[in-house]
């Protein structure tokens, strides 16, 4: 059986580097994205406490000061959105002794757990969101997906890479766990075929312009419960919701997000697609891509331990750009094409964006679904398997 054990995390780094400048670093992400694997591998001589075990919960929660006192240099505190009071009782052991690194913090629920760390824990913490696994980061291990098909239908969730399982009776697992019963829970969601459809429906607009009216009226839901449950989504590392740009553009533009799932391999699952060979016939291939390139270029930010910097930009008159990464001195433009044979046609959206952007980088990038590297009319043509390129 492999291990994901061997699967070094391109996040740790910025963990070593985080744990060596505050008091408490707080690992957040979806759940089954290699957290607890993370913070173990980086911190093997730190004591580790699990709150998601009833003993070790009931604990924490009857005498906090006591369950703190255990671990006087610090320890791993797993799933601590389970005991979101814990966090107080940190803070004062943390003012009292504020050497770094003293705790290490995981959740999967950024809902409960960043409102807390906003609460208790402002100006002692550092965030470091772990996403699933990166194509870098399983090509470093020789094991990555071999067809761009295959990426985006399994996706990067680690026990998909770890253990010998089926990809799609795990997904359907995930799905009726997590979403189907703590996500749901969050906003008391009781009709649960509705908030299903929900979630089938953002599946199937994922790589679109996010129309919450539309969205809602399909459902059978209000604007605001179609608002609220987007949000959860969002905050539970599902969905990821790309702002357009607006800066130093006098044109008129469209200022709906664009919806993106963060793992395609989960969008494909409720999709009910069955196989990577569907894929590449699928209606929704293109925008199914275009989330991966997305989901890709995020992980790359987030394992620096900084926000997203990418948009994406759509005038009222429909010329768009996938995405836009923001530099802060310019603004690198990303076509994304699913197509595996490179077509100058790709260009023409970029061609158009220059025509509007000012302080614009001097190269801009088409990722298409091709192999071949190529150097053209000012842009750097990049693979599917080579988008964390990008950032070099």
């Amino acid at each position: 059986m492999k291990n994901s054990l061997f699967i070094k995390r391109f996040a740790e780094p910025a963990l070593l580097r985080l744990a060596a400048s505050f008091p408490v670093v707080v690992v957040t992400g979806p759940r089954q994205s290699g957290k607890t694997t993370l913070v173990r591998r980086a911190f093997p001589g730190k004591p580790y406490a699990n709150l998601e075990e009833l003993d070790t919960r009931a604990v924490a929660e009857e005498d906090p000061r006591g369950f703190l006192q255990g671990f006087p240099d610090g320890a791993v505190l797993d799933e601590v959105q389970k005991t979101p009071h814990l966090l107080s009782y940190i803070q004062g052991r943390v003012d009292e002794d504020r050497n770094p690194g003293m705790y290490i913090l995981t959740g999967s629920q950024q809902f409960n757990l960043l409102s807390g760390v906003t609460q208790s824990l402002a100006g002692r913490s550092a965030l470091l969101s772990l996403m699933p696994f990166s194509f870098a980061e399983l090509s470093s291990c020789s094991r990555a997906p071999t067809t761009q098909e295959e990426a985006i239908f399994k996706g990067g969730y680690p026990p998909l890479f770890s253990q010998e399982i089926d990809a799609s009776a795990w997904l359907g697992n995930y799905v009726r766990t997590y979403i189907e019963r703590d996500v749901r829970e969050i906003v008391n969601v009781r009709n649960l075929v509705q908030f299903r459809n929900f979630v089938k429906l953002c599946a199937g607009r994922t790589g679109q312009t996010l129309n919450l009216s539309s969205l809602a009226s399909d459902c059978g839901i209000s604007h605001n419960t179609a608002r609220s449950w987007i949000s959860i989504l969002e905050t539970a590392y599902i969905v990821v919701l790309l702002p357009p740009y607006y800066k130093n553009f006098n044109k008129r533009i469209v200022k709906s997000p664009r919806l993106h799932f963060i793992d395609t391999g989960l969008a494909a699952w409720i999709l009910g697609i069955q196989s990577a060979e569907q894929i590449k016939s699928h209606p929704l291939r293109g925008p199914l891509f275009e989330s991966y390139v997305v989901s890709e270029l995020l992980k790359e930010w987030f394992n620096l331990a900084k926000e997203s910097n990418l948009y994406y930009w759509r005038d009222s008159h429909g010329i768009e750009i996938d995405i836009l990464i923001d530099k802060g001195d310019k603004v690198v433009p990303v076509e994304i094409k699913s197509g595996k044979t490179f077509s100058a046609d790709f260009l023409k959206p970029l061609q158009k964006w220059y025509a509007y952007a000012q302080n614009p980088a001097e190269e801009s990038v088409l990722v298409y679904g091709g192999e071949k590297k190529i150097k053209t009319r000012g842009c750097r043509v990049t693979p599917w398997n080579s988008i964390h390129e990008i950032f070099s």
